[in-house]
């Protein structure tokens, strides 16, 4: 193992020492978890609960139920999610793929393998890299990790990445130099949101406070 992988290590016994286990993705189902992977787009997770929140009221966290509704109504419901016109189109689109190719199946898209399901949704206008990963690696469990701005912004922090290095780049810090093992790619990610969220601020972080205060490459 070189010294990345080693402070990568490093980074993630110091965020579980401090945070404890995250128990993320919050989801009932898979589909769920996936519908939640969409709505966070650009929002904060409380949104997203309400919005789930409406559609399990409604009787709609399935793919044929979502299918079938109309654009306007299923924008209507999820609107504290916030670009809830833009965010019911990209459900649509995506449970359009799972109804049309896959007759409603999540596990059928997942049983592809990581590389083909990761190619399928990509396709799926109104689903990036980092939203594709977080249905990948917490529905479907396939050893993906996921990179978000939390994750960018520690990374850069802590001279690990550069301004200018891509998703895949970045992706490829974690997935060249950690197990391929969908456990730790799960709890470190959340890990790094948690430390993000609470220490590795975008305007005014709280260094001196900081777990990973003095690791650096």
């Amino acid at each position: 193992m070189d010294l990345i992988g080693h402070i990568l290590q490093e980074i993630y016994k110091k965020l579980s020492e401090k945070f404890g286990p995250q128990g993320w993705w919050p989801g009932e189902t898979h589909f769920e978890v996936c519908v939640g992977a969409i709505l966070t787009q650009n929002t904060n997770w409380q949104n997203v609960e309400r919005a789930i929140a409406n559609l399990k009221a409604h009787n709609l966290l399935y793919p044929q139920a979502l299918y079938e509704i109309s654009h306007e109504t299923l924008a209507k419901l999820i609107r504290p999610a916030g670009y809830f016109r833009v965010k019911a189109k990209r459900l649509k689109n995506f449970v359009h793929l799972l109804v049309e190719e896959y007759h409603g199946e999540l596990e059928a898209l997942f049983s592809l393998g990581l590389e083909k399901a990761r190619e399928k949704l990509l396709l799926v206008k109104g689903i990036g890299p980092e939203t594709a990963d977080s249905m990948l690696l917490y529905a479907g469990n396939l050893p993906i990790f996921v990179i978000d701005a939390y994750t960018r912004r520690i990374l850069l922090r802590h001279g690990l990445a550069h301004e200018d290095m891509s998703y895949e780049d970045l992706q490829s810090l974690f997935m060249k130099n950690l197990p391929k093992d969908v456990k730790l790619f799960n709890e470190y990610h959340a890990l790094l949101v948690a430390c993000g969220k609470n220490f590795c601020r975008p305007k005014k972080p709280l260094c001196e406070e900081c777990p990973l205060k003095g690791i650096a490459l």
